[in-house]
């Protein structure tokens, strides 16, 4: 760090600022999208963390790296986000046709979706030698909807200590609390986490021929509106979620009776699928048509999680904000 740059900055010169801390806005993002769930409450709380490190900046004493601090911000930001229930529940969507009865409703409502694209971006912090995961691993869907059961400091600790390898000492200085209660806190996120873990080897490759094969294979079924198809294209005991929608669908059997009823309701309506990608898997942004047969509107987005032979687990998010997360169109024309 200048120390030249960063007088300038506590001087006031904001270009001086932006200097310091964008090396570190998008990996501190994806700290924040990783421990609320919601790139939306991210990017929120990534500016309260930009503005609390421009107000207070000339407190920062370098007794820690610029990073650290940095990160002792934004966690502690996302700490008091995640006691607002109020910020992160959304309203349940109200669906246009009658659903089946869900296999279980999920708790875990306010889970948004994280484009490739921006996470193409950062490039791999350096974590610490004490970090478990890598860092694309630890955006997957199941960590990260794993990391929302979890009580919130013990998400905070787990992030800090297993994604991004700060000491147990920086850790706790960064909490406010003791080094033995940071290792506490640890075990047991570790004990609750491991459940939610991917198994590596039921996963396909990311954008391995065999991945983009079966995604093609479901767009074209689920375009066509073709059930039996893109059930003949899950495993057994596959699940369809829905967030912000809580309706969970566990099961071939579970999972064909919506999707007879969403085809049902659908139509005449025409359906477009652009490929995207989103928490390192494949996915489909949706587009369907209304009252004009020729012009197709957001539909939100499917990310599929894919095996060496079937899809696991299809995750459609209903509210995902195409053009702006996903830099794709408002509308798309349909011939």
């Amino acid at each position: 760090m200048d120390p030249d740059i960063l007088e300038r900055a506590r001087a006031g010169d904001h270009d001086a600022f932006r200097a310091l801390t964008d090396p570190y806005r998008h990996e501190l993002q994806v700290h924040c999208y990783r421990m609320l769930g919601s790139l939306t409450d991210a990017e929120d709380v990534l500016q309260e963390t930009l503005l609390a490190a421009w107000r207070g900046l000339g407190g920062f004493a370098g007794r820690s790296s610029l990073r650290t601090w940095l990160y002792r911000i934004a966690t502690n930001r996302c700490l008091n986000a995640m006691r607002d229930n109020a910020r992160r529940r959304p309203p349940e969507p109200d669906p246009p046709f009658d659903p089946p009865e869900p296999s279980r409703r999920s708790t875990v409502t306010w889970l948004e979706p994280y484009p490739d694209r921006l996470l193409d971006r950062v490039a791999d912090p350096a974590a610490g030698p004490e970090a478990r995961y890598h860092a694309r691993e630890s955006v997957e869907l199941a960590f990260v909807a794993g990391l929302q059961h979890l009580p919130p400091r013990q998400s905070a600790v787990l992030l800090l200590r297993d994604v991004l390898g700060f000491p147990a000492d920086e850790v706790a200085a960064m909490l406010g609390t003791s080094a033995t209660a940071v290792k506490g806190a640890l075990q047991r996120a570790r004990e609750q986490l491991r459940r939610h873990r991917i198994d590596r080897e039921s996963v396909e490759l990311p954008d391995s021929p065999r991945e983009r094969a079966l995604t093609a294979r479901f767009a074209e079924a689920f375009t066509a509106g073709d059930v039996a198809a893109v059930i003949a294209l899950l495993t057994d005991d596959a699940w369809l979620t829905m967030p912000p929608a809580p309706h969970e669908y566990h099961g071939l059997p579970a999972i064909g009776a919506f999707l007879t009823v969403f085809t049902t309701w659908r139509g005449a309506r025409r359906l477009h699928l652009v490929e995207t990608r989103a928490n390192t898997r494949p996915a489909l942004a949706c587009y369907l048509t209304d009252t004009d047969p020729h012009t197709a509107h957001p539909a939100g987005v499917l990310v599929l999680t894919v095996g060496p032979t079937a899809i696991h687990h299809v995750t459609w998010f209903l509210g995902a904000d195409l053009r702006t997360h996903f830099a794709l169109p408002a509308t798309v024309p349909v011939g």
